[in-house]
């Protein structure tokens, strides 16, 4: 059984633009429905804690035709969400951070999240992110300097899907910044699109790819247990 740590926003609001976000809907619980179901274990943390902001938008039938994540959302598992300055980081086999455009803003330069991504990479676990979530490992610094995507292929969201009234607000072009530092692959055409960057770098394009996002997780966590029980009994 892996635990494994999940990343939202608080939430982002510009008063002056009519323009609110925070984290989107299914790409929070898709990958919790598949790390469950392999009977891993999940928490969520955020910024300041308790219960941060999700994008409207991602509970709209929309994006939600079944209603499926505006119940898990109802259902108050996301209420008492845990500061990240208090996450003990080297409990955790795993951490993904959930994207929606509110990263952007406090996810992004977030040291105390970039010291715990830092930890569990060190500890040789999984750091992982999906749509806009990929924008804090953008900034994250290793321990000897170097970028932690310096080089790697990546995926994230593509600012050919940014809604033209929104980029204009966002404090950076995910894909662009991506491409600088990274070998960002987009694959636009693909229905879901993962990239493993390394084997301890997942990314995930959109919230089209959330289960398949969660499924790779999962399958990994597996892998991981299967390979340290192997050598327990050699």
């Amino acid at each position: 059984m892996g635990k494994v740590l999940a990343v939202v926003s608080n939430g982002y609001v510009d008063d002056s633009n009519d323009y609110m976000t925070g984290w989107w809907a299914e790409e929070l619980f898709e990958p919790i429905l598949e790390l469950e179901k392999e009977g891993h274990v999940v928490g969520i943390a955020s910024p300041d804690g308790g219960k941060p902001v999700v994008d409207p938008k991602s509970l709209e039938k929309e994006n939600d035709p079944e209603g499926t994540y505006k119940t898990l959302y109802e259902s108050g598992i996301v209420d008492k969400t845990l500061p990240i300055v208090d996450v003990k980081a080297s409990e955790f086999d795993a951490v993904y951070i959930v994207g929606g455009h509110g990263p952007m803003f406090d996810l992004a330069h977030h040291h105390d999240l970039h010291a715990v991504l830092n930890i569990i990479h060190l500890h040789g676990g999984i750091i992982a992110a999906i749509s806009h979530g990929v924008a804090p490992l953008l900034f994250t610094k290793m321990t000897d300097g170097s970028g932690l995507l310096d080089g790697l292929k990546v995926t994230g969201y593509p600012t050919s899907k940014e809604p033209e009234e929104v980029k204009q607000l966002l404090p950076f072009d995910l894909e662009q910044e991506l491409s600088r530092i990274a070998d960002y692959s987009a694959e636009e055409d693909a229905e879901t699109h993962v990239v493993w960057g390394s084997p301890q770098i997942l990314t995930a394009r959109s919230p089209n790819s959330s289960k398949r996002f969660g499924e790779e997780l999962a399958q990994a966590l597996n892998r991981k247990e299967e390979q340290e029980e192997a050598k327990f009994f050699d």
